[in-house]
């Protein structure tokens, strides 16, 4: 083992959309965290895991912190990104360039009794090829001088994130790792499943209903030669079911051949996979609901 071996926990926050779970993605080198343009993808806390021969980074990828949280599901992933402040090393708070949000205040003034490092990392920077501008929003309007360190990239391309990889590893204390070295996640196989299906079925539907609707997987099975899934999309209203569903099935044809095709990526193994839409009424404003689709605090 590496004396200098360093491992740590690294919350990535802020307000929805900003790129937390692109930038995930991205330093890890593999798909962990779906990924849409709308906000409040990511709705629970998911581990991110990179081992190298310096050190393991844990990247905690939180859902959007956002001020109005009206149904229990939003209020579930305010306080599902809160409580993951408790238990970081290190905070990485990701903002738009040159996009300043009461968000991303109210954001800012939570961090300020985090009790860790709070750096602040401008993502979108290839969005304002005004420099000088730049600079200028982030000193006026961001107010830079409340955080330890600021950090300019775009999660997408990957510029300047191997820069902020580095000051996040020499950021972590000296430990053992705390997982194995070819561990990516600490969420479940079922769980990924389940994730990925959402994506598709949020970037086919992404004007009709992405909030609306949930996926449990019921069937995960490995078969000889197959992986055998079965997953229900819940949703809340009948009409929301035929939308699901299409003319004919078209939609959840379209929706099941494309999650098949990113699952077959993620698993490397032939995938079956059988999808059921269901209707549970308003169950992202049930508590009960939400425990049984895997929203839980613990």
């Amino acid at each position: 083992m590496n004396p200098d071996f360093h491992c740590g926990y690294v919350a990535l926050v802020g307000r929805p959309n900003v790129g937390k779970s692109t930038l995930m993605n991205y330093m890890l080198g593999q798909k962990v965290s779906i990924v849409t343009a709308k906000p409040q993808t990511t709705r629970q806390r998911i581990a991110g895991i990179k081992t190298t021969a310096q050190g393991q980074i844990i990247y905690i990828d939180t859902p959007g912190i956002h001020l109005a949280a009206k149904r229990a599901l939003n209020r579930y992933m305010n306080r599902i990104a809160h409580a993951s402040l408790k238990e970081v090393d290190l905070v990485l708070f990701l903002i738009e360039a040159g996009r300043w949000t009461k968000q991303d205040e109210h954001v800012a003034r939570s961090l300020k009794s985090v009790g860790v490092p709070v750096l602040l990392v401008v993502n979108k920077i290839d969005l304002v090829p005004d420099k000088p501008k730049l600079l200028q929003f982030l000193e006026k309007e961001v107010k830079t001088d409340r955080f330890e360190e600021v950090f300019l990239i775009a999660a997408k391309s990957g510029n300047g994130v191997a820069r902020l990889e580095e000051r996040v590893l020499r950021a972590l204390p000296f430990s053992r790792p705390y997982y194995d070295e070819d561990q990516f996640t600490d969420r479940s196989e079922r769980f990924l499943a389940a994730e990925l299906i959402r994506e598709q079925l949020m970037l086919r539907l992404h004007q009709e209903l992405p909030y609306a609707l949930t996926v449990e997987v019921e069937e995960f099975k490995r078969e000889p030669g197959l992986l055998r899934i079965g997953a229900i999309v819940w949703v809340e209203r009948k009409g929301q079911k035929q939308i699901v569903i299409g003319k004919g099935g078209d939609v959840l044809k379209f929706v099941g051949s494309r999650a098949r095709q990113a699952l077959q990526e993620l698993f490397e193994e032939k995938i079956f996979l059988r999808l059921w839409v269901k209707v549970s009424r308003d169950w992202s404003d049930n508590e009960r609901a939400l425990k049984q689709f895997g929203f839980d605090d613990s």
